[in-house]
């Protein structure tokens, strides 16, 4: 199986890149393709930059490594109740290509934050919005108040919310199997 892993946001101390890698190591015989959303800067999308520029060429590299994999991991950083600006535009290049740029691919979106609501604004956004663009959301996870239950090296540490992880990690593995 191939894994397309990243998180929304281009923090090079990204709390969701920390969630994104922690969850990875749970498919570790998978083939794994981590990004970063710095690989993937563009110029800010406008109607005119389109008409005059075309498509930027990491934009359809993206299209191209979501076409190749198997399982997207995406965890989402919240910006004033929202998409980062570095993911929104990332998104507004590959839908102008492909509107439907996450290709049906079986999606774990993911997201957290240092407030208690674990980026719940950005998350119920994007289970409203994502499938818009064919993306196949299999199940979801908020991690709240990060900096209180994530430690780089044991994970989760909250024990209900490591149990409800896991329980997700295991559910999504089995019904990928089949």
């Amino acid at each position: 199986m191939k894994i397309l892993a990243f998180a929304g946001s281009n923090s090079s101390r990204s709390i969701n890149r920390k969630l994104v890698i922690h969850t990875l190591s749970y498919f570790d015989e998978e083939k794994i393709t981590l990004l970063d959303l710095n690989d993937f800067e563009m110029p800010l999308f406008s109607v005119d930059r389109e008409r005059n520029d075309g498509y930027p060429h990491k934009a359809h590299q993206l299209l191209e490594l979501i076409s190749a994999c198997d399982l997207m991991i995406v965890s989402l950083a919240e910006h004033n109740n929202s998409y980062t600006t570095a993911f929104k535009n990332v998104m507004d290049w590959c839908s102008r290509i492909n509107g439907k740029f996450f290709q049906n691919k079986p999606m774990l979106l993911m997201s957290t934050s240092p407030g208690g609501f674990g980026g719940g604004n950005v998350m119920n956004s994007a289970k409203a919005y994502f499938p818009k663009c064919s993306a196949n959301i299999l199940d979801t996870f908020s991690l709240p108040s990060f900096n209180q239950n994530f430690e780089e090296k044991e994970g989760i540490i909250h024990p209900e919310l490591r149990a409800d992880f896991i329980t997700k990690i295991k559910g999504l593995r089995e019904g990928l199997k089949k």
